[in-house]
């Protein structure tokens, strides 16, 4: 059975290498090392060896994603998104999930909570951009429904606002041009006919 003949510490001081047989044979985390109380002179079989690797594997992984997690929330499909782009193995994918559930960072319903509150505060988006940026995210349209509606979105104020903002890009404009480029903005910005002729038509009564 390989023997371990030494272990030095990494230069990020949290992490060891161990060496079999005096070769290098894997490098661990502090927390698996301590966990299987593993020690110079100390006799590893193969199984031992392929199971003490594959937890310190997932202690690597878990400690990136929950970094990544901690950015700002994630939905899901964002998390599996990490998870392939870092080729990690597909076997660690439910302990994973279920770790970052228990610790309430990933739950799709919160996300999309956050994600209106976060796009109407900073954005105004509409909310057929909502709706297609919540998509985009993998948030389910039941899910996206009940986000959209406890936000209790008032389009025509927000649309009327961001015309407020830009209406320094209009000014020098007559009329008719000003009116054209005013609906073309708002429709980029994902708003429907029927808000923008309602804010147009109000553009200086409006409130």
């Amino acid at each position: 059975m390989p023997l371990i003949t030494s272990i030095k510490p990494q230069n990020n001081g949290k992490r060891v290498n161990i060496y079999l047989d005096g070769e290098f044979g894997f490098g661990l985390d502090l927390e698996t090392f301590v966990k299987h109380k593993l020690k110079v002179e100390q006799q590893l079989t193969e199984e031992e060896i392929e199971k003490v690797v594959k937890e310190g594997e997932f202690q690597k992984v878990y400690k990136k994603i929950l970094h990544y997690a901690s950015i700002r929330p994630r939905s899901e499909k964002e998390f599996s998104y990490w998870l392939k782009k870092h080729k990690v193995h597909e076997s660690m994918y439910d302990e994973l999930f279920n770790r970052l559930k228990r610790l309430e960072l990933l739950d799709d319903k919160k996300f999309a909570t956050w994600w209106v509150e976060q796009r109407l505060q900073f954005k105004s988006k509409s909310v057929r951009a909502l709706k297609l940026e919540l998509n985009q995210k993998g948030i389910k349209k039941g899910l996206v429904a009940e986000a959209l509606d406890e936000a209790r979105i008032d389009e025509a104020m927000m649309a009327k606002r961001l015309i407020e903002r830009k209406k320094y890009m209009w000014a020098k404009l007559d009329g008719y041009i000003s009116r054209k480029k005013k609906s073309e903005f708002l429709a980029r910005r994902g708003f429907s006919w029927d808000v923008i002729k309602k804010v147009l038509d109000n553009d200086v009564d409006y409130e």
